[in-house]
């Protein structure tokens, strides 16, 4: 019973957090998960203590809830973004998705071996420049309205081949840490298998709903079609970790189904009291992981900058070379929203230093970059977005 009491406690403090920090920071022009992730940092082990590592380690309460938070999140958006909408961006979310791969990994290894790593622990370093986080992009997306614009659509479907090259190249660099090399096979494999996924439950999942979703409403529970998606997105979320994707791909392309049904609007309603019940608890979990200590001293804190720095104009020339064809401004707009590294950041550090590859000060400093990218990218793709609001957009056959 005491245990419970706790879980409840803390599950209280983070959730009233998130709501101050979301508030503050609605009041000061920002969006509202600037002031979740900042709620994080100040509640987290760093500055108050009030959630300690222990509550936030993997498979911990607090854990789950953030885990569930996020993708319920690509959940929500994959309802808003149908396959053929999709389709009309290809071309350009192929190149943002490639460019912005390839750019970030390039800068970070260089980088990271300027300042005394190897050829092969670098390119583990670099693999944490790589992936984008799309919860943190999507988030702001929605809560500007903006997803229906052929610049979010982009951002959205590169974020989706991002992620399958950012999971090929950290398995690359995992198995170099070994010391026996890797295997090309095994990993084209993954690739294949990654990449064909992606197509059968995308597209396949979409034709089926879009020539019958009455079925959904079988069932004689009044809720059916919300109870059935959200069980076909929890479902495809651990089927896409089968494939070595993240598990919000496989929410996005659940979502992105559901969206070709005749009850898309009234599950959008529906599922809106979860999305502000759990949502909120992904950011502030992910704003308590990093540690400030660590960054104590002006040499961490240039390190800091630096990284930051290669992080945010890797990904911003990769994105904006990538979608030149919608023009310069819709091009930044795109480079911008594929900033945020957030959650896949931290992943790939902590990876990073339970494989002894970073010391607890690099660890440090690839948390935190992943969490100013997050925290910086918002306000910046708000005020983009804004500014772009009252011109015409631009379609990606006019090149213009």
């Amino acid at each position: 019973m005491h245990h419970a009491s706790e879980i409840l406690l803390t599950l209280f403090v983070v959730f009233v957090a998130a709501q101050v920090g979301g508030e503050i920071a609605q009041r000061l022009k920002l969006p509202g998960v600037v002031g979740e992730i900042a709620a994080g940092c100040a509640i987290g082990p760093s500055l108050l203590g009030w959630i300690t590592p222990d509550q936030v380690a993997a498979g911990t309460p607090l854990d789950v809830l953030s885990e569930l938070g996020v993708v319920l999140l690509l959940f929500a958006v994959g309802l808003e973004t149908r396959l053929e909408d999709l389709k009309k961006v290809g071309r350009s979310a192929f190149l943002v998705g490639v460019l912005g791969v390839l750019a970030p990994f390039a800068m970070g290894a260089a980088w990271a071996h300027a300042s005394g790593f190897n050829w092969d622990k670098s390119m583990f370093v670099a693999a944490a420049f790589v992936a984008t986080s799309a919860g943190i992009t999507a988030r702001v997306l929605q809560e500007l309205g903006v997803l229906q614009r052929i610049e979010s659509k982009v951002i959205l479907g590169a974020a989706v081949i991002d992620d399958i090259l950012a999971m090929l190249l950290l398995g690359v660099v995992v198995s170099l840490q070994g010391g026996e090399g890797f295997d090309p096979l095994h990993l084209l494999m993954v690739l294949a298998g990654a990449v064909g996924f992606i197509a059968v439950i995308g597209w396949g999942g979409a034709r089926v709903m879009r020539w019958n979703s009455s079925w959904l409403d079988k069932p004689r529970h009044a809720q059916s079609p919300l109870l059935i998606v959200l069980a076909l997105c929890l479902g495809l979320a651990w089927l896409s970790t089968r494939f070595g994707l993240a598990a919000i791909i496989g929410a996005f392309l659940a979502g992105m189904i559901a969206s070709e049904t005749r009850q898309q609007h009234t599950l959008e309603k529906q599922t809106q009291p979860l999305l502000v019940l759990l949502t909120p608890f992904f950011f502030v979990i992910t704003g308590s992981k990093i540690d400030l200590h660590q960054l104590a001293g002006l040499d961490a804190l240039l390190m800091l900058l630096v990284v930051t720095l290669i992080a945010i104009v890797s990904k911003l020339v990769g994105g904006f070379l990538g979608a030149l064809s919608l023009g310069r401004r819709g091009a930044t707009i795109v480079g911008f929203g594929m900033v945020p590294r957030g959650e896949v950041g931290v992943v790939i550090a902590s990876l990073g230093l339970s494989a002894g590859v970073f010391s607890d000060r690099v660890y440090a400093i690839i948390v935190a970059m992943s969490l100013l990218t997050a925290m910086v990218t918002p306000p910046v793709l708000a005020w983009l977005l804004r500014r772009a609001g009252a011109e015409p957009q631009r379609s990606e056959a006019s090149g213009r």
